[in-house]
């Protein structure tokens, strides 16, 4: 078992998330929190000590999947990934476009 020095040191060494990897981090906190079906990432942006997400999720399938009730969720990550608070933005029908009315 390692010791807390180098236990340290190997946080201390690994790389800062990329944008990407954020993203990716997001969406899977998403995913996990919500138990939805997300449909991908749709802004990465970096903050004070991390990263702020929004991730697209299906709220709620309909028949036709046009009618499919959407939400956008926003998550904030510190530096290495750990979950500081999500929130859901809005909600809308899939097939409603963005032109920013919530339901």
């Amino acid at each position: 078992m390692p010791a807390i020095d180098e236990q340290r040191d190997e946080r201390e060494s690994a790389p800062a998330l990329t944008a990407v990897t954020a993203g990716g981090v997001g969406l899977r906190h998403i995913a996990d929190l919500t138990t939805k079906e997300t449909e991908g990432v749709t802004a990465v942006t970096p903050a004070q000590d991390g990263w702020i997400i929004t991730v697209e999720v299906v709220e709620d399938r309909r028949i036709p999947s046009s009618g499919d009730i959407l939400a956008l969720y926003q998550v904030e990550i510190d530096e290495e990934g750990s979950l500081l608070a999500y929130r859901r933005l809005r909600r809308y029908r899939r097939g409603s476009g963005d032109n920013g009315e919530t339901l």
